[in-house]
C-alpha cells in the first residue's frame, strides 16, 4: 500500500483475536482497501453510465450542443443582471 493509516472498527472477540498478529493485520487491511477501491470504481462506472445515458435521451429528445450553448448563455446572462 503506498500510505496507510491505522483505523479503529468493531469486530467480535474471535475476529480481535486473530488481529492480533501484524501480518493479519496488514493482509485484512489490503484486503478492506482494494474492497472500498473497487466499489469507487463501481461507482464512477455507474456516473458515467447514467451521463451516457442522459446524454441520449437528451439527444433523442432534441437537445443539440447548439441549443444546450444558447441555454448555458441565456443562463449565464440572466445571472449577470
Amino acid at each position: 500500500m503506498d500510505s496507510t493509516v491505522d483505523v479503529t472498527i468493531p469486530v467480535d472477540a474471535r475476529a480481535a483475536s486473530e488481529l492480533r498478529d501484524a501480518r493479519t493485520r496488514d493482509a485484512i487491511g489490503r484486503l478492506v482497501s482494494r474492497v472500498l477501491q473497487r466499489q469507487r470504481r463501481e461507482h464512477v462506472e455507474k456516473l458515467f453510465a447514467a451521463i451516457e445515458q442522459l446524454g441520449a435521451d437528451a439527444e433523442a429528445k432534441g437537445l443539440t450542443d447548439e441549443v444546450l450553448e444558447e441555454e448555458l448563455a441565456a443562463y449565464n446572462a440572466e445571472r449577470r443582471l
